[in-house]
């Protein structure tokens, strides 16, 4: 009896725990709200989602097209990662202002820095359209027939929904491969400003060695500020335009976190791939990942070593290392996790028991189907990612293909060695089908990748023909084979995506990512990545002071904080913490929320054990990494001297 009872409570807390997975349409939150509440949420869903008063949504945006960030003023202040800022950090940055080194603290409105290219969207409202979408599909119409329809009528729902102006702009996105599409309209403002921005040292401390990894101590926030027109509305960037007056900004909480407290992220997640079958998962974690990792380990390893000798161009190549770098790390921890989650034998295992249920129905064969396309398709894609991460790297023959590539960035050694590397990998990992008959015939023409390199770096014409060559074979020939495949891959998704709903009636299924706003919700929690390895949930500045070490950027940390922790009293200063939040990319940047909707930190990582939860969450190890906002206001009193921005804040206990 007591093993029985034991068992039950085992099972009960592993239902809860896994309860913390999904990314939930805040249109949507009513079907989660009691589950949120029971678990510690004191809020409602019209204080998540309303249009028809100000909710929290309204607090939120996307920010740049790629992260998340938060109003934290009446005033238009706007918080979000120091890495999401940090393009536009680095424009205003050169050596005699390096503001990535030095950081950046504005001290009157005057000194906000402008930002050509940066906007900010708040979502209006999303509302469910599939039915409007699909409007006149028939039964049995082909595919290309019905993407017409569904193009057509999407066109006609954004337009009507943007007829007023103001900024606004829509979207019709399809969720569940197509068994259903969402309507999202936003509204754009364009004039956003640099005001704060901590020195790397902070911002960025760790650097590569600590990204994805726990604990973590780094201050990953920046700051900016929206501008209006003084209507309140969208307006071009303007020295007569005035701080934007949000609908909602969101209280700061001083009352810190523990462990077990209920935490929600509201944010726009990038992209997961949670219900595809085995074949993926196996191509991601056993051939994808594994070659683009070995290929980018020698770029990171190319420009580290010309950025260690020259401060100029540590600025020029340090968000392009960032770049590379996030990916590179990022898919070592996903590779491994899914091999150690099984994932691929499960997903297996779970196709068999569902082939089993389809017998006899429609959806008898699917996975057969969906395994005979990859099978085809692997082959072809995965040449176009060599292409992709070796080719498409070089900047010389992105600059000979007319792409953009800013001079201003540029250090020439460094490209002339990423050429070496990378076409030699290029030649050596890929078969000569998949190479184009210029490439074959210089290959053998210049006898050698540094004879080649010589010539396409001193002759520009050579350059545009090698450019052209590479670029005409894969557009013309792989990718339209490569998107032939995709089209029925996705095709046959929506079949199975409908089917696993029918077969799994008792799971709630969420959409995956797409960039659009999500709620995930969870709690503070430690974890135990290996055994004997056990993980607290709360980073301290004690901790940063055991890292710091004036050898290494990455951990040398300003002398001013040294300073302020050798004055005592802010030993058990936190500076990170961890929760059970389902987060991806996107998500950088993204409010971490308390049970009464008070911002408590910023996400910005996810755990390194954990990463492969864009395609499998496991409560064990999936883990968000947030910056604890006490942190921010620290740094923005004590190394930045901005004290006047907390004064337009809001605070509660």
């Amino acid at each position: 009896m007591k093993k029985t009872v034991i068992a039950f409570f085992a099972l009960l807390a592993m239902i809860q725990a896994r309860a913390d997975e999904g990314m939930w349409l805040p249109a949507l939150i009513s079907q989660r709200i009691t589950d949120m509440q029971a678990k510690g949420f004191r809020l409602g869903a019209e204080d998540i989602y309303s249009v028809n008063q100000a909710s929290l949504k309204d607090a939120v945006v996307l920010f740049g097209g790629g992260c998340t960030g938060e109003l934290v003023s009446d005033e238009g202040l706007l918080f979000t990662n120091h890495h999401c800022g940090y393009g536009y950090i680095q424009k205003h940055s050169s050596v005699e202002h390096d503001y990535l080194k030095d950081g950046f603290w504005a001290m009157n409105r005057s000194e906000e820095l402008p930002n050509p290219g940066l906007s900010v969207r708040f979502l209006e409202r999303m509302e469910d359209v599939t039915a409007q979408v699909l409007k006149g599909y028939e039964p049995g119409m082909d595919e290309e027939e019905r993407a017409a329809l569904v193009m057509e009528n999407s066109k006609a729902l954004r337009e009507a929904a943007v007829k007023d102006g103001g900024g606004l702009k829509a979207s019709v996105e399809a969720l569940f491969y197509g068994n259903q599409y969402f309507l999202f309209v936003f509204r754009e403002y364009t004039d956003v400003r640099l005001v704060g921005a901590p020195p790397s040292s902070i911002g960025k401390f760790g650097g590569e060695t600590d990204n994805w990894m726990w604990p973590r101590h780094t201050g990953d926030f920046s700051i900016f500020r929206v501008y209006a027109g003084k209507d309140n509305m969208p307006a071009e960037y303007s020295e007569e335009n005035v701080p934007y007056k949000p609908k909602k900004s969101l209280k700061i909480s001083l009352a810190g976190v523990k462990e077990g407290d209920f935490t929600f992220v509201y944010g726009c997640p990038g992209s997961t791939r949670e219900y595809v079958h085995s074949a993926e998962v196996d191509y991601v974690a056993n051939v994808s990942d594994p070659e683009k990792i070995a290929l980018r380990t020698t770029r990171l390893d190319i420009m580290k070593k010309y950025m260690s000798q020259s401060q100029a161009v540590r600025i020029q190549y340090s968000s392009k290392f960032a770049g590379v770098a996030n990916a590179w790390k990022k898919w070592q921890g996903e590779a491994k996790g899914i091999r150690k989650m099984n994932t691929v034998a499960e997903k297996q295992k779970f196709e068999k028991e569902f082939e089993a249920w389809a017998k006899g129905t429609g959806y008898e064969g699917i996975t057969d189907t969906l395994a005979e396309l990859y099978k085809a398709r692997n082959p072809l894609y995965r040449a176009l990612e060599y292409y992709n991460e070796t080719v498409r790297s070089i900047e010389k023959l992105q600059m000979s293909s007319g792409r953009p590539v800013s001079l201003k960035d540029y250090y020439q050694p460094i490209d002339e060695e990423t050429f070496t590397a990378m076409m030699t990998a290029f030649d050596k990992g890929l078969d000569d089908c998949y190479k184009p008959d210029y490439f074959l015939k210089s290959r053998e023409r210049f006898g050698s990748m540094e004879q080649w390199k010589d010539a396409v770096f001193a002759d520009t014409l050579e350059a545009k023909k090698l450019s052209r060559s590479l670029n005409e074979f894969y557009t013309e020939n792989l990718v339209p084979k490569v998107s032939s495949y995709n089209r029925r891959i996705n095709l046959a998704n929506r079949t199975y995506m409908k089917a696993q709903m029918a077969f799994r009636q008792d799971k709630t299924f969420y959409p995956d990512a797409n960039l659009t706003l999500r709620v995930a919700y969870g709690h503070v929690s430690g974890y135990s990545p290996a055994d004997g390895v056990s993980y607290n949930p709360v980073s301290t500045l004690t901790g940063i002071i055991e890292k710091d070490n004036p050898d290494i950027f990455d951990y040398n940390i300003p002398q001013t904080l040294r300073d302020i922790y050798a004055r005592g009293g802010y030993e058990d200063q936190p500076v990170c913490f961890l929760a059970t939040n389902h987060t991806s990319g996107g998500n950088s940047g993204s409010p971490v929320l308390n049970a009464d909707g008070n911002l408590i930190g910023i996400n910005f990582d996810r755990v390194w054990e954990g990463t492969m939860s864009d395609y499998v969450f496991d409560p064990d190890f999936c883990r968000n990494i947030s910056i604890d906002v006490r942190y921010i206001l620290f740094i923005i009193k004590e190394i930045g001297h901005a004290d006047y921005l907390l004064d337009e804040m809001a605070f509660v206990r």
